[in-house]
């Protein structure tokens, strides 16, 4: 539900607010999984990364949030994943059934607010893999920032969802779109990591 007192803030403001949550619970969860301890967990988290991205591919193919994010095309991050699958020697392989993401813009933007935002937070996750002898050029591409700079892509991608004038029934839809990424996340690290 809508926290009337965050109507104010800039979108991109309120879905921080209004997701921290769920954000918070799949941060814990995938860091209790020790993803970074061995090659083997490693693989694990990777088998789920590249279950979301399949799920989002989609999204950065639709040429209506191609009109509202610059360079939309060239952020996918799933052919880095497979690369990275492929480095080191794994299949790409969908254990689970994909999800089919809303045709609904909002919803869309939602989804994509939390993909772009885990870019954000693999500078930390890049560092972790470099302990296992892992980074940008081998079995991490996926977690490497992009030629421009974390800092410099995300404020892009702020500023055309600040930009997108949605209205209130529109933003709620982002809200919960971004509520259910983060959910869906989480199930595939409950999953993948059930074991």
């Amino acid at each position: 539900m809508t926290d009337t007192s965050t109507l104010a803030l800039p979108l991109s403001r309120r879905l921080k607010t209004e997701t921290q949550a769920a954000h918070e619970g799949l941060d814990g969860r995938i860091m209790a999984s020790r993803p970074f301890d061995s090659r083997d967990h490693y693989a694990l988290f990777l088998g789920m990364q590249h279950q979301f991205h399949r799920d989002i591919q989609p999204l950065y193919a639709d040429p209506r949030l191609a009109a509202l994010v610059p360079d939309l095309a060239s952020r996918c991050r799933l052919s880095m994943i497979e690369a990275d699958l492929d480095d080191l020697g794994l299949v790409c392989s969908a254990t689970q059934r994909g999800v089919a993401v809303s045709d609904d813009l909002a919803t869309r933007f939602g989804w994509l607010y939390v993909a772009e935002g885990s870019n954000l937070g693999a500078a930390f996750l890049i560092k972790e893999a470099a302990k296992l002898g892992l980074g940008k050029e081998f079995g991490a591409r996926h977690l490497a920032a992009s030629p421009e700079g974390r800092g410099k892509q995300w404020k892009t991608f702020q500023a055309a969802l600040d930009g997108a004038e949605f209205d209130q029934a529109e933003e709620a839809r982002v809200i919960s779109g971004a509520v259910a990424a983060f959910k869906r996340v989480q199930q595939l690290a409950e999953d993948a990591f059930a074991a």
